[in-house]
């Protein structure tokens, strides 16, 4: 049942969540997943205390310390957004995106226009390839959707849990930057870096001075300092260096 939340802030260290369209539980729901998407609750003062004064994610924490990183409501939606990502342009996964939701995900008249949101594991499981594939998703990554939308739809993984990444990493096209995402962005694992990411390998090409992108490890190696935050720190990096990223090779 589609639930419509809205999120504002109202007034200095106070933000307000309200939610409307369904019963109580559901509505309830509704609250606590916008709560995680926008990191309201985190607590971010044990890393703000180790690394206020590191280098490399001190002046971003000093500048900008209401920071949240990016997340989405449910595990699913970052495991299939992830999925869709891979190896392609930002601006060329979110039209993919968008065509999906438009194709498949359910919506609510609104006012002032219709809202969409992203289709079920359940629905995904039930497409063809050549469905997913029409929506400008390669075939392989449509097949990797799929599976992984069975797995989902029949409960045999718990994306709320690291144990799903086991048998999720089973499913061929399924690596450890779709996994680190569903991490960061679908569980709130401050751990998990997306080292593959374009942002990061040249960001720490940039910043080591290497002359170059960098590699997967390197970028691994570079954000180990930081552990067990390293997807933190790395999103505070982002923030702080966005400017290296642009000028980098």
């Amino acid at each position: 049942e589609p639930v419509v939340v809205h999120a504002w802030e109202a007034g200095k260290d106070r933000v307000v969540v309200r939610a409307s369209g369904a019963d109580r539980e559901r509505l309830a729901v509704a609250v606590e997943r916008m709560r995680f998407a926008i990191g309201v609750d985190e607590d971010f003062s044990e890393f703000r205390e180790r690394f206020k004064r590191d280098p490399l994610v001190g002046p971003a924490i000093s500048k900008r310390p209401w920071h949240r990183p990016r997340r989405r409501p449910w595990p699913w939606e970052a495991l299939a957004w992830a999925v869709t990502s891979q190896l392609i342009e930002a601006f060329r996964a979110a039209a993919i995106q968008r065509r999906i939701v438009r194709r498949w995900g359910p919506q609510r008249e609104m006012e002032d226009g219709v809202l969409r949101d992203v289709p079920s594991a359940a629905l995904i499981a039930g497409r063809a390839p050549a469905e997913l594939a029409s929506m400008d998703l390669a075939a392989s990554r449509a097949l990797a959707l799929i599976r992984c939308a069975k797995e989902v739809s029949a409960e045999r993984v718990d994306l709320s849990s690291p144990s799903a990444d086991r048998r999720l990493r089973r499913i061929s096209g399924i690596g450890p930057w779709t996994l680190q995402c569903l991490g960061f962005g679908g569980r709130g694992d401050p751990d998990s870096l997306p080292a593959g990411d374009l942002a990061y390998v040249k960001l720490v090409g940039r910043l080591a001075g290497l002359g170059r992108r960098a590699t997967v490890p390197e970028v691994e190696e570079f954000f180990a300092p930081y552990e067990p935050f390293r997807g933190l720190a790395g999103s505070f990096a982002l923030v702080g260096w966005h400017k290296a990223i642009k000028k980098g090779p």
